[in-house]
């Protein structure tokens, strides 16, 4: 059989909750292979029922992507039991939503080595494995926030910013040597991710997405258009991202002091902490709760599944047209009327 072929394979980290989560389920609904990648058991297993259901074949790994070893040998196990590996998505993160001030040096460490190192590390094992074939795609998983840090997340921000950096650096690379491997880059807007129940939070309320939010099978749906069509180096996905990433460009002194005001209360409800919410930073948090998170959080009521600027970014090219033709229309219609 011809590589096209072949059943495709997959590996996604962060596979158990929130964006991962859908991913794999979007990934499955077309036959895929996929190798799933997470720390909890729970999850992990959950998600595989999933893509069994949707499908396709799943192969859940219990990884640490903070461990380079770990990420290699899933890698290895992912090739062995499923076949080449076609795409790598890199989405796994933790986080501490609290003040810099108020966050560890140990926290902070932590945080950066999984939402940082662990995007280097599972770049380092796709490559290992795409270069001698000179095929594959990996999708790194950003933010707005890449581009506009906001407070409260100085982690988060700090590592989704060097995810940019370092994706660059290894995009011309690539194109240097030639090699057809790609890699691209989805930055995603406020989602309904299990994030804000489980990640280590010191804010006096409940913390959630900054608005408007949007379900994860947005972001699923973005991810996999990135990987079919890897040439295009950067996918904004949202109205939102676009204007926040834009924004900065433009006005970021002004956007300093609008955060200053606006962002410490959107980024919280009016429901105090709990103190008995799990934490995800040392240990999974569907092992600490004890049972399964999925792909959702707590904001389905006021959660949209679709955006317009997906659509337009979907169609940009018949879009494009259909304005030039709609620009030479009225330019003609202007141009009969001063001739009459």
């Amino acid at each position: 059989m011809s590589r096209h072929q072949q059943p495709r394979v997959a590996v996604v980290t962060g596979a158990s909750g929130g964006v991962g989560r859908a991913t794999v389920r979007r990934l499955a609904r077309s036959g895929w292979r996929i190798a799933l990648l997470a720390r909890g058991s729970t999850g992990l297993a959950a998600a595989a029922e999933e893509v069994r259901a949707a499908g396709g074949v799943a192969l859940p790994i219990q990884t640490d992507v903070a461990d380079y070893r770990q990420v290699e040998a899933a890698a290895a196990r992912a090739a062995a039991e499923l076949g080449p590996i076609d795409l790598w998505v890199n989405n796994a993160f933790t986080t501490v939503f609290a003040p810099f001030t108020e966050i560890t040096p140990e926290e902070y460490r932590r945080a950066t080595e999984v939402t940082y190192l662990g995007y280097v590390y599972g770049t380092m094992a796709a490559l290992h494995q795409m270069l001698p074939r000179d095929h594959g795609t990996i999708v790194q998983v950003g933010s707005a926030l890449a581009y506009r840090s906001i407070p409260l997340q100085s982690v988060y921000c700090g590592a989704k910013h060097a995810i940019v950096g370092f994706t660059e650096s290894l995009r011309c690379e690539l194109l240097h040597s030639g090699t057809r491997v790609r890699v691209t880059m989805v930055h995603l807007p406020g989602l309904n991710t299990p994030q804000f129940d489980w990640v280590l939070s010191r804010l006096r309320r409940h913390p959630r997405p900054v608005p408007p939010v949007y379900q994860p099978e947005l972001a699923a749906r973005a991810i996999v258009r990135a990987a079919r069509k890897p040439k295009r180096r950067e996918y904004w996905v949202g109205g939102m991202t676009v204007a926040t990433i834009v924004g900065n460009r433009i006005i970021p002194a002004l956007l300093d002091r609008y955060l200053a005001r606006t962002g410490f209360s959107s980024q919280q409800t009016d429901e105090p902490t709990s103190r008995v919410r799990p934490a995800n930073l040392w240990q999974p948090a569907d092992s600490a709760a004890g049972h399964d998170f999925g792909a959702h959080g707590s904001f389905d009521t006021e959660s949209h599944r679709h955006s317009v600027q997906e659509w337009l970014s979907e169609h940009r090219t018949a879009v494009a047209a259909g304005t030039l033709v709609a620009g030479a229309a009225a330019a003609a219609t202007r141009a009969a009327r001063r001739h009459r």
